[in-house]
């Protein structure tokens, strides 16, 4: 059964409220909330904060529903930002710090950004001042915020009402504004936070992914928040070297990557680098597929499993999961509690166990809309359902099998070619780090696949290592299904998300 919120919270409800202020008034004050560069902040002084923003933005003259958007590492004040535009009744929007001066423009002027806030160690503030937003810097806002009196209450909102947009990571090359309300956060603490995560107040969370993702998003706000646990912030570039020294200081018990990131991190423990995983009780991954090999090398490696799991921006967090004592490598495991899922033909048609499909979901977690993308939202949400744009197949004890997305499958010889497959058997040849499977078409207009390879340092380049690697998947998978060329890379190209960016790859190959 889903769970709605109409029938578990009263109409009038300020996330920013239940996340922040409540702690305060329920005798969590003194709480460690977020850790980061500056030390430890409370409850207490992270609701003193977040109020005092409000104050800022209403005499700023912000009004409900607009947006403030911001541009900065994470860190406390992106937190107390987020939070404060929301406690306003504003719409708070997180945006990608990756991106390039003309791609911030583009989002800023889509979401029609009222403020923004911008670090300029990112991007220069100047590059806005053909934009109709008002930019202040970080620091600009720090003092803003120290210098106000906090206002006394959050502001009274519908909990059906806007409360943020997150910008959709682009797999495609068009990023959308995802609308999200004011109660979907709490759904997803109701259901993966405490049903898979079992967040708990004495829990310390530590994402890899940053806070303008949705999986950083939950991983590191609003999943501690919902229970008065803690929050490690990082403002750097998640190096292994880096996170290892973070888990090694801050000592957090929930640890949140993406499969590159847990990839990388085993290729440094290879070649020497020192890393101290016991006080993870649980390791999370999403973004990608996470290969059975990497799981195995991780849990031989640290002894913490990895709990693999699907979300989407658009569902705010993950909807589908392993869970710990429950975890079937090379799946996505089972339905989280208070989703519904199914996989289905072309024609909408729920497909027998094996066959594959396309996954659609039911939960009340899901957006809204796409901001000024009509068509967009039209074709997909389908009434409580959503399209994700992942094809699967169900094995028959229940675990979910990712095949790719909808549109990275590849035709070889008539039949269909799960890329995540061939990607999955290519990450288990000891000379391969990261490895991207697409489509290209061969002479005579056939789809063949191709496969891109990021090889261990030290590994030639070479025609004898494309044909070891040929071989090797031949030997695990039906011949068809065997890259038919092999080209070397430095880096796969990925969203900030984590996500291969397929559209460069086949733009490399034309």
């Amino acid at each position: 059964m889903n769970l709605r919120a109409a029938d578990r919270l009263p109409a009038q409800f300020n996330a920013a409220q239940w996340f922040i202020g409540r702690h305060t008034a329920d005798g969590r004050a003194g709480r460690t909330a977020i850790i980061d560069g500056e030390g430890l902040l409370t409850y207490a002084e992270l609701d003193e904060a977040v109020r005092r923003f409000a104050s800022v933005l209403r005499d700023a003259g912000v009004r409900g529903d607009e947006r403030v958007a911001f541009i900065a590492p994470d860190s406390r004040w992106l937190s107390i930002g987020f939070w404060g535009a929301i406690a306003a009744g504003a719409v708070a929007v997180p945006v990608n710090t990756l991106l390039t001066a003309s791609d911030f423009r583009t989002v800023l002027e889509d979401c029609g950004a009222r403020i923004t806030v911008v670090d300029p160690r990112i991007v220069d503030p100047a590059a806005f001042s053909s934009i109709d937003t008002e930019v202040w810097t970080i620091d600009g806002m720090r003092k803003r915020v120290e210098g106000a009196t906090a206002q006394p209450a959050y502001a009274a909102r519908h909990r059906d009402a806007m409360a943020f947009f997150l910008y959709t990571s682009g797999t495609t090359g068009e990023p959308k504004g995802v609308v999200h309300l004011q109660h979907d956060m709490w759904i997803c603490c109701e259901t993966y936070g405490m049903s898979v995560l079992e967040i708990r107040p004495d829990d310390r969370c530590f994402s890899v992914a940053k806070l303008f993702f949705a999986y950083g998003l939950g991983n590191a706000q609003y999943f501690p928040f919902h229970t008065g646990a803690s929050a490690v912030l990082f403002d750097g570039r998640p190096a292994p070297a880096a996170v290892f020294d973070l888990v090694r200081q801050h000592r957090p018990t929930l640890f949140f990557g993406v499969p590159t990131a847990y990839a990388n991190m085993l290729a440094a423990m290879d070649d020497g680098a020192a890393a101290d995983f016991s006080s993870v009780r649980m390791c999370v991954s999403a973004g990608e597929a996470l290969p059975a090999a990497i799981l195995e090398r991780w849990r031989a490696r640290t002894g913490v499993d990895i709990l693999d799991g699907l979300g989407s921006t658009e569902i705010c967090h993950i909807f589908l999961t392993n869970r710990r004592g429950d975890i079937r490598p090379g799946t996505s495991g089972k339905p989280v509690e208070g989703y519904e899922i199914d996989i289905v033909d072309e024609n909408g048609r729920s497909v027998a166990g094996g066959e594959l499909g396309d996954l659609i979901v039911r939960g009340d977690s899901t957006m809204a809309l796409y901001w000024n993308k009509h068509e967009a939202t039209k074709s997909t949400l389908k009434g409580e359902w959503i399209r994700t744009g992942d094809k699967y197949t169900r094995d028959t004890e229940g675990y979910y099998i990712h095949a790719g997305r909808s549109d990275d499958m590849i035709k070889a010889g008539g039949i269909w070619v799960s890329p995540v497959e061939v990607e999955a058997t290519l990450i288990r040849h000891p000379a391969v780090i990261e490895c991207a499977v697409i489509a290209v078409v061969d002479d005579d207009g056939l789809e063949k696949p191709q496969a891109f390879v990021k090889l261990r340092p030290g590994v030639a380049a070479d025609e004898t290592t494309a044909r070891e690697l040929r071989d090797f998947v031949k030997g695990l998978l039906a011949p068809y299904k065997c890259p038919r060329t092999i080209r070397f890379i430095d880096e796969i190209p990925k969203t900030a998300t984590g996500k291969v960016k397929r559209f460069e790859l086949r733009k490399r190959d034309t």
